[in-house]
């Protein structure tokens, strides 16, 4: 996606992240969210850690709760145990600081990655929570992850969904970018396969992907496996927060070619790293 457009759906995305905030009902705060075992003020906790690391890598400096981690893990960072480490620390945090943490490093994050020059966009690089990234990719997974609790603070505070276009398609687009690593995770591997993903309503797009790392189908490879459907519906799925197999059950997804490739593609993709 070209530099102006995704920058512009991050600057949109925060704001209307800032507004299911604002909207809360403040007693909702201390209330479970759809996140097991987290409270929606985790989730505040959460983005607030993860948006300032990332504000603090774009600007070219330490990131601060990341080396804390690090240096109290015996050097070690891995995903989940950074979260839930980084909610911890902020338990007794009043939900209303959480959330203005969590805006000023958004913010910041959102100038600093402004600030870029187009023509270092393309390789700029910085270390990120599963090594190094290329900053539009971390752009996208921002975007992502403000997309996917975003809907979780709505359901967890009494809110309606509010789904968009662009923060569905990103979501879609970085697991199916993701699909060699996911399959990975799960000790997969499809070398010279390929999966064509036809996604239609809010959030369309078409993709045809190599399933094994660093591999890219010709354009005249005939893919070995499909899936089309409801663009929002992949989208929960690659966000991990429905299976696949429901959206199967009830239509919204279809597969076709080798469903065994197709349905391991609906079982393990993922759009963030844990």
């Amino acid at each position: 996606m070209e530099r102006t457009q995704l920058i512009g759906i991050l600057h949109a995305e925060r704001a209307r992240l800032g507004r299911t905030i604002q909207y809360a009902d403040p007693e909702t705060w201390d209330a479970a969210s759809p996140c097991e075992g987290w409270r929606n003020r985790d989730l505040l906790a959460h983005l607030a850690a993860q948006d300032a690391a990332a504000a603090q890598l774009v600007g070219g400096e330490p990131a601060v709760e990341l080396d804390a981690f690090r240096q109290a893990n015996g050097g070690e960072l891995w995903v989940s145990g950074f979260n839930e480490w980084a909610v911890r620390v902020r338990e007794d945090v009043p939900a209303r600081q959480l959330a203005l943490d969590w805006g000023r490093a958004a913010d910041l994050l959102c100038a600093r990655v402004a600030e870029i020059p187009p023509e270092e966009w393309p390789r700029r690089r910085v270390p990120w929570l599963a090594g190094e990234i290329a900053v539009r990719y971390l752009v996208q997974s921002r975007v992502v992850e403000w997309w996917l609790h975003g809907e979780d603070l709505r359901e967890g505070t009494g809110q309606e969904p509010n789904p968009q276009h662009w923060p569905v398609h990103l979501t879609c687009d970085l697991g199916i970018r993701m699909l060699p690593y996911a399959l990975g995770l799960a000790g997969l591997s499809f070398p010279g396969a390929s999966v064509r993903v036809d996604l239609s309503g809010m959030g369309e797009g078409s993709w045809h992907w190599g399933l094994a790392p660093r591999e890219a189908p010709p354009e005249d490879k005939k893919p070995d496996a499909w899936i089309e459907g409801r663009a929002l519906a992949f989208a929960k799925v690659a966000g991990r927060r429905v299976p696949g197999t429901y959206f199967l059950d009830i239509g919204e997804l279809v597969v076709g070619g080798d469903e065994e490739i197709a349905l391991a593609v609906l079982e393990h993709v993922r759009a963030y790293v844990d």
